[in-house]
C-alpha cells in the first residue's frame, strides 16, 4: 500500500508543473529558451553580415538591435541552470563534462573553420600567419566559437569558488562589479568574461527563482503578455537612445531580458510552436557550431543574385544559416558516416561510460 508521500510523487519521466521532468534530464521550456537563444544568435551574425557585405543596413538591423541586450546574457543564464548538478561530481567526471566535452568540439570545428576560411586569411597575412592564427586561437577565442571556450571557464571558476568555501553571493558580487567596471582591452577572453560571467552565476544563484518563473509565466498567460509589453517596450527605447550599453543599464536589460526569454518559452510550450522551437533547442550546440558555411554560401549567392532586398536577404541567410545545421545532423544520423562532427568519441574522454560515444546536441549539460 502506497504512503501519501509516494502518492504525491509524479511517475518517472513525468514533468512537473515548473517544466522540471522528475526523474529526467529534459525540460521542455529550457530547451525552447535554447531554441530561441540560438535562433538569435544566428540571426545576428547573418544579419550584421550582409549589412556588412552591403554597405547598407536593412529591415532587420532593427530586430537585431532590440535583441542586443540580452540574446547573450538569456544564453549564459540558461547554461547556469542546472550547474548544481554538475558541480556535486569529483573534479575528473567534471572536466571530462565541462571542459573536455567543448574543448573537443572547439578543437575540431576551429580546425575545419580554418581549413574553409585559410585561402583569405592568407591573402592578407601570408601561410605564416595563418598558422600564427590558428595556434593564437587556442589562447584567444576565435571567431564565432567564442561561447563554447568560456562555458567552461565559468563552470571552473564556479567550482574552484565552491571548493574554497567562498559563498554563491560574493561570487556573484564579484561577477557584476566585473560586468559594471569599464574593462576593454581588446582580448575577447578578458572583456567576455568580465561582460558575461555575471549571467552565468546568476542563473546558477537563482537556478529555483528562474523556474519559478517560468511555472508562474504558464499560468498567468494574460499578465505575462502584459508584461513582455512593457517590457519590450522599455528595452525598445533604450535601444532606441543608445543607452542599452550603458553600465548597470546593460546588467539590468541582460536580466530582466533573459527572464523574459524564459517566460516566452514556458508559454510557447503550451502552443504549437513549441515542439518545433524546442528541436531547435535540442540540437542547439550542432546548429552554433556548423552555421557559419552555410551562411557565408547562402550570403554569397543572394547577394550575387541581387534578387531580394537587404532585409530579406538577412532573414533568407538566417533561416539557410539555422537549417542547414539540422539539415546535415538528420543525413550524418541516416548514413552513419561524420558522427565525430557532433558527437563526442569515446577516445575524447577521461574515461568511458556505459553509453559510449557521448551526442552533443545542446550547450548546456
Amino acid at each position: 500500500m502506497q504512503t501519501a508521500q509516494q502518492k504525491k510523487q509524479p511517475p518517472i519521466g513525468a514533468e512537473t508543473s515548473s517544466g522540471t521532468p522528475a526523474g529526467a534530464s529534459r525540460v521542455s521550456w529550457v530547451d525552447i529558451a535554447k531554441g530561441i537563444s540560438i535562433c538569435l544568435v544566428v540571426m545576428m551574425h547573418s544579419v550584421l553580415g550582409v549589412e556588412k557585405a552591403v554597405g547598407a543596413e536593412g529591415w532587420m538591423h532593427g530586430i537585431v538591435a532590440f535583441c542586443q541586450p540580452f540574446r547573450i546574457p538569456a544564453f549564459f543564464l540558461i547554461s547556469g541552470l542546472f550547474l548544481a548538478r554538475a558541480l556535486k561530481r569529483d573534479w575528473a567526471d567534471f572536466l571530462d563534462r565541462k571542459l573536455l566535452h567543448f574543448a573537443y568540439f572547439y578543437v575540431l570545428w576551429l580546425t575545419l573553420q580554418f581549413i574553409v576560411k585559410a585561402p583569405i586569411f592568407a591573402a592578407d597575412v601570408g601561410w605564416g600567419g595563418v598558422v600564427m592564427l590558428y595556434l593564437t586561437a587556442f589562447i584567444e577565442p576565435f571567431g564565432t566559437l567564442w561561447f563554447i571556450y568560456l562555458l567552461p571557464l565559468f563552470a571552473i571558476v564556479v567550482k574552484l569558488a565552491r571548493g574554497w568555501n567562498i559563498p554563491t553571493i560574493p561570487v556573484l558580487a564579484i561577477a557584476a562589479l566585473l560586468h559594471l567596471a569599464p574593462i576593454h582591452t581588446g582580448s575577447v577572453l578578458i572583456d567576455e568574461f568580465a561582460s558575461r560571467f555575471v549571467f552565468f552565476v546568476a542563473g546558477y544563484a537563482f537556478a529555483e527563482r528562474v523556474f519559478a518563473v517560468a511555472e508562474w509565466a504558464r499560468s498567468n498567460g494574460a499578465v505575462v503578455l502584459a508584461a513582455l509589453v512593457g517590457w519590450g517596450l522599455i528595452n525598445g527605447v533604450l535601444v532606441a537612445y543608445g543607452l542599452e550599453s550603458t553600465p548597470g543599464i546593460a546588467l539590468v536589460l541582460g536580466g530582466l531580458g533573459a527572464l523574459a526569454v524564459a517566460s516566452v518559452a514556458s508559454l510557447a510550450t503550451t502552443l504549437p510552436i513549441g515542439g518545433f522551437l524546442r528541436f531547435f533547442g535540442k540540437n542547439s550546440l550542432v546548429i552554433y557550431l556548423a552555421f557559419f558555411f552555410p551562411m557565408g554560401v547562402a550570403r554569397t549567392i543572394l547577394l550575387k543574385l541581387g534578387q531580394f532586398d537587404i532585409g530579406t536577404t538577412s532573414l533568407l541567410v538566417t533561416l539557410t544559416a539555422i537549417i542547414s545545421p539540422l539539415v546535415l545532423k538528420v543525413l550524418i544520423d541516416w548514413s552513419g558516416w561524420g558522427k565525430f562532427l557532433f558527437e563526442r568519441p569515446a577516445w575524447a574522454r577521461l574515461a568511458r561510460t556505459p553509453r559510449g560515444a557521448e551526442k552533443v546536441s545542446q550547450l548546456n549539460r
